[in-house]
């Protein structure tokens, strides 16, 4: 098994083990969000991550994630395994979403803290299914990774989509390696 599966599962036992323990089941560079252009032409690699960037646009504000039931955690997620692959964020689950592929209905809203200012703002989505024996997952045309275990959940699949944050890595690596926990790189 290479360190990144490891580390990601790692990275994400350890947000749902904070989630569950709040009742539920389940730092950046300057770079610039990911924003559409007017007329349809988003940019996005599929047509339903424009959908998707409309549903969560709203959760620039974080309280606006939280009313609408993502929970906040505290803990930075970033790639522990000498991979320099950098970091996820801050995920912010909802425990309904769990189980769905709907474009509109991510599992986890994942932010970044803004180094100069200090607030977190969106960066990417994630999604989270629990494995059932059913074929793998698909979103976007295109697979979920996985599966792999998480403790509170077992074994799940998972799919990132950074829509609110450029990754030079591709749009739906789960590591952005403009996004890191704790001071921001020189």
């Amino acid at each position: 098994m290479s360190a990144r599966p490891r580390a990601l599962r790692a990275s994400f036992a350890l947000v749902v083990s904070v989630v569950l323990a709040l009742g539920a089941a389940a730092p950046a560079v300057s770079a610039g969000p990911v924003v559409p252009v007017a007329g349809g032409d988003h940019g996005f690699p599929h047509p339903d991550l424009y959908r998707t960037y409309e549903a969560t646009k709203k959760y620039r504000s974080e309280e606006k994630a939280i009313a609408d039931g993502f929970e906040r955690t505290d803990v930075c997620v970033e790639d522990t395994s000498g991979a320099n692959l950098g970091g996820m964020g801050y995920h912010y689950v909802n425990p309904a979403n769990i189980g769905s592929t709907d474009p509109t209905r991510p599992a986890a809203v994942i932010y970044a803290e803004d180094h100069g200012g200090g607030k977190r703002k969106p960066v990417a989505l994630e999604w989270v299914v629990p494995d059932t024996g059913q074929p793998v997952p698909r979103a976007f045309d295109r697979d979920f990774d996985g599966p792999e275990p998480i403790p509170g959940l077992g074994e799940v699949y998972s799919l990132h989509a950074w829509i609110h944050r450029e990754n030079p890595s591709g749009v739906f690596a789960p590591y952005n390696p403009r996004v890191h926990c704790g001071p921001c790189p020189e």
